[in-house]
């Protein structure tokens, strides 16, 4: 098997993992799992191991996230499937839409990864959060499940940034007049 990228930029690299760098369509048969939690998939660079113990390399484009159902194709051909693994959450739900609302506002003002449900959100566990939306009036239900939050308004080019953005500017703030 011929590395995608080499050794001198994975000195770790022995040849004899299977490396991961593309996506498959979604609808793909998977003979495999890559059972993975939140920050972890979020990660283009990662040795790991599939459900069955096999070693393998994640060498994927910049910036992708990895979603509980996608597929990747591996040097060899085979497809394997991402499980978002569970993991240590916070449900939070409130009293009414506002307070939820409010909820996520401070959420997002701190630039906490969150997911957005039907009438809840779900972060990670954290402590100093707990507090301060349990200060809120929202209540909390500790959880272990899969955590898929939202991709964020600037995707996938590299998240929200303060001051020159350059080339990587999100399109939020583009707009176009329709007529």
């Amino acid at each position: 098997m011929t590395p995608l990228f080499g050794a001198r930029a994975f000195p770790a690299w022995n040849g004899t993992m299977l490396e991961f760098a593309a996506k498959a369509p979604r609808d793909a048969r998977a003979t495999g799992q890559l059972h993975l939690p939140f920050d972890l998939r979020q990660k283009s660079r990662l040795r790991t191991k599939l459900a069955d113990g096999e070693d393998a390399w994640l060498l994927l484009p910049r910036g992708d996230i990895l979603r509980g159902g996608d597929k990747l194709l591996a040097s060899d051909g085979r497809i394997v499937e991402v499980i978002a693994q569970p993991e240590d959450v916070l449900h939070v739900k409130c009293a009414d839409a506002t307070a939820l609302a409010r909820a996520a506002y401070h959420l997002g003002n701190r630039h906490v990864a969150v997911q957005v449900g039907d009438g809840f959100l779900r972060i990670a566990a954290d402590h100093v959060l707990a507090q301060m939306l349990e200060g809120l009036g929202a209540t909390l239900t500790p959880m272990h499940a899969p955590f898929e939050p939202e991709a964020g308004a600037y995707g996938a080019a590299g998240g929200h940034h303060h001051g020159t953005l350059g080339a990587r500017a999100g399109r939020i703030h583009e707009y176009q007049k329709i007529v």
